[in-house]
């Protein structure tokens, strides 16, 4: 189960791995797969084979090896040289990286901003339109468990289904309503009229559903629209401005950077020296280790912005309704 709905009960990461759960297989950082574990089940990548047996009633967070393939082992470990992958817990932001695509998906660094501007808490209602792939709805299903309540629209009725199928997979069936329902042009259902704490909205013209956002919400209630064009974002600001006040954007350019130790050849006790490629800041080195052949290596930490990054992903717009007769 993705998110604990028993307050007294274990999270998922201290249990051991059962027939029926779904682990998320580590293989690296930019190579995970969603896998649900059965009795007799193969996993074949790479590293060889995995057998879903050797992983029953181990921790999640353990390390398996392959017993074929990349080499043998097993439950007690494996011989020199065997491929081996983790065993992972499935957490909203894992189902982010192993999730299907069915539509373009928030990522981390978005929903983190969304959650906190929505000002999410245990017991909060959120609504949702529309549903996508369901990236962002399984953080909204956490940040309002265990008896808050997620309710989600999309108006195709088969990305509905699926969607509604992976909750259920992954226990959050009791957290979140998945309907079918073009928000866009009917609006939000009249008999929610005042229900919602927060709404968000992913749809191509947000503007024509402000209004019944609008009337969703609770007194002082929070909306999110999340667009990637900037012409959107100016046609909805505008059509917040009736009912709606504090009205903010933003735009999150996330930046991750890569930390290695290199070794730097030839360095002297008092020499400052340049680490390769990176930037040019000249930084001081720790005094040098001589080696077996008598030449001086002296390791230092390099730190560089990763070579490939993610650009934009779009604009989140956030806006408070205004108190009546205010």
């Amino acid at each position: 189960m993705m998110v604990p709905l028993n307050p007294s009960a274990k999270p998922t990461s201290q249990r051991r791995i059962a027939e029926g759960d779904t682990v998320v297989v580590y293989e690296r950082h930019d190579a995970m797969r969603a896998v649900a574990v059965r009795a007799g089940g193969v996993l074949q990548n790479r590293f060889g084979v995995f057998r879903h047996d050797d992983w029953l009633g181990r921790p999640f967070g353990c390390k398996v090896y392959s017993t074929g393939g990349g080499g043998g082992g097993g439950r007690g470990g494996g011989k020199a040289g065997a491929g081996f992958v983790h065993l992972l817990a499935p957490t909203p932001e894992l189902w982010t990286l192993v999730l299907s695509h069915r539509t373009q998906i928030l990522y981390i660094a978005d929903i983190s901003l969304v959650v906190a501007y929505l000002e999410l808490v245990p017991g909060c209602v959120v609504f949702e339109s529309g549903t996508g792939s369901g990236s962002l709805t399984t953080s909204l299903a956490r940040a309002v468990a265990p008896h808050g309540r997620v309710c989600t629209f999309d108006f195709h009725e088969q990305r509905a289904t699926s969607a509604r199928e992976d909750f259920e997979r992954n226990g959050l069936s009791s957290l979140i309503t998945v309907a079918v329902r073009d928000i866009q042009s009917e609006g939000f259902p009249e008999e929610q009229r005042g229900a919602a704490d927060a709404v968000f909205l992913d749809l191509p013209q947000p503007w024509l559903a402000i209004p019944s956002a609008g009337i969703t919400l609770k007194q002082d209630g929070v909306l999110c629209s999340f667009s990637p064009c900037i012409e959107q974002v100016q046609r909805a600001c505008e059509a917040m401005r009736s009912c709606f006040t504090d009205i903010r954007t933003f735009e999150i350019l996330l930046r991750t950077y890569e930390v290695r130790e290199g070794a730097l050849k030839g360095a002297t006790d008092n020499e400052e020296c340049n680490a390769g490629p990176l930037p040019q800041k000249r930084r001081r080195l720790l005094p040098p280790a001589k080696t077996l052949d008598g030449i001086q290596n002296s390791s230092s930490v390099m730190v560089r912005p990763c070579s490939t990054a993610k650009g934009h992903t779009g604009y989140l717009t956030f806006a408070r309704l205004r108190v009546h007769g205010s």
